[in-house]
């Protein structure tokens, strides 16, 4: 299958929009969403879990509350939130809807999903972005937005990202992963927010093309992971780099890839190098090995 024939390849190619709409949601939405000084719980799983941990970075980091991000499955009882926040594209999966069902009574809580008709809609107040549902099994656009919009109503200008996310969809797909797309093994690395994007981008490559990936916070790949590092593999970062971690890298044999770009561009990246993975390797990655679009549990 070539790497423009997919699902997954066409909803990649529309977040740069995505992410614009996604300032109109904000407002549209803004009593939905935490408001400043709220102590918030945010919860999903697989990816939606990865772009719950970035909102809580990005959250606590622009002074705005306390904020947790916790798989649905370890939502802790007992601890005192003011809101609750669930990510869920499906609206199907068990152990959000399992946790949303525990949560206590009186606590405003909300959910933020693609898919109509579904049953955690009816179970939170619905934010439904529905114009960015996929038909691929692996997670992009719904994914991207849900953390644009979460930023626009932080008050972040997304402006440049978008920009950025569009000068990288303009390149060709060789040019934009050319350092990295034949790597035997990558590492992604990344502090605050970018360590939760960066275990994303590692997820995307494992469930699209099945390749060897890591992710760890960029000060902790010292204390073990490098390691794996050496000639033929890649540590990618995402964000500013940690001092002096780059020449580490180089002195192992490793490739350091890393552009100055904001994380959630540096996603799109991955993005494409996945679709090139599975092209080369004749994999569909709309249709993963053993994943479907759901995890739902009997």
């Amino acid at each position: 299958m070539s790497a423009s024939a997919t699902h997954l390849a066409a909803e990649v190619a529309t977040q740069p929009d995505d992410w614009t709409r996604a300032a109109t949601t904000a407002a549209a939405h803004r009593d939905l969403l935490p408001a400043p000084g709220e102590r918030v719980a945010v919860f999903g799983c697989g990816t939606s879990l990865f772009m719950a941990r970035a909102y809580a970075a990005l959250r606590e980091a622009a002074g705005a509350g306390l904020t947790d991000a916790w798989p649905a499955s370890a939502l802790p009882a007992g601890r005192e939130y003011d809101r609750y926040l669930a990510i869920c594209r499906s609206g199907t999966t068990t152990e959000v809807l399992d946790a949303i069902s525990a949560l206590p009574e009186g606590i405003p809580r909300t959910v933020i999903s693609s898919s109509p008709g579904t049953p955690v809609l009816s179970m939170a107040a619905p934010i439904l972005i529905n114009e960015v549902d996929e038909q691929s099994v692996v997670q992009t656009r719904f994914a991207t937005t849900t953390l644009a919009i979460l930023r626009w109503h932080l008050g972040e200008d997304l402006t440049p990202v978008i920009a950025q996310a569009r000068a990288v969809l303009a390149e060709t797909a060789h040019e934009a992963v050319a350092n990295v797309r034949h790597a035997e093994q990558i590492s992604f690395v990344g502090m605050g927010f970018a360590a939760a994007l960066a275990e994303e981008a590692a997820l995307k490559l494992r469930e699209s093309c099945r390749s060897w990936t890591d992710s760890n916070l960029a000060t902790e790949y010292r204390h073990g992971p490098i390691s794996l590092a050496g000639p033929g593999r890649a540590v990618w970062a995402f964000g500013p780099p940690v001092p002096g971690l780059a020449a580490e890298i180089h002195a192992t044999g490793a490739h350091f890839e890393h552009r100055s770009f904001d994380p959630m561009a540096e996603l799109v990246r991955v993005h494409r190098l996945c679709l090139l993975r599975a092209a080369d390797l004749g994999l569909d990655p709309d249709r993963p090995r053993n994943l479907g679009r759901s995890v739902i549990l009997s």
